[in-house]
């Protein structure tokens, strides 16, 4: 047999298998021996009293994912208060082809799809907010309100 093949069997080498079981159990005792004294010699072995468990101390959790005061009465809106917004009232619309609306002249009148009486739209920033109607001060337009959006309603339609 050359140097390059392995033996398939032990016997015909004439090696007993019996004393290759016995001596690889030597090795693994010897073997785990020698872990175990260099678990000891680094500090990492525990005893059986010491589990290696200790106790720590955690920072309270406090709730951050809400915008608000501490005392829990709302958002701070302090800092948009001087932004400005425009605000406009809408009569009612209508959607017309461009032909028709090429034809639009002084005296055109033009259909909406709102009926006379109904209150007009106040939009702020394109947002609905509220219903009105056209009142007169000292002759200028203005618009009383008459139904105003719940604030839950206006910021969902913000989003």
């Amino acid at each position: 047999m050359s140097d390059t093949e392995d033996p398939k069997n032990p016997e015909e080498e004439g090696v007993n298998p019996d004393d290759i079981i016995a001596e690889e159990g030597q090795n693994d005792d010897e073997l785990a021996d020698e872990w175990a004294a260099a678990m000891a010699e680094s500090g990492d072995a525990e005893s059986d009293d010491d589990q290696g468990v200790r106790q720590v101390e955690l920072d309270r959790l406090k709730d951050d994912s809400k915008p608000g005061k501490e005392n829990g009465e709302g958002p701070e809106l302090d800092v948009i208060l001087d932004i400005p917004v425009r605000i406009s009232m809408e009569v009612g619309s209508t959607q017309i082809p461009i032909r028709n609306l090429l034809q639009l002249n002084q005296g055109s009148v033009v259909e909406l799809e709102r009926l006379a009486g109904e209150p007009l739209d106040v939009l702020v920033n394109g947002t609905l907010i509220a219903h009105g109607e056209v009142v007169m001060v000292n002759e200028k337009f203005g618009i009383r309100l008459t139904d105003v959006v719940s604030q839950n309603e206006r910021i969902n339609r913000l989003r």
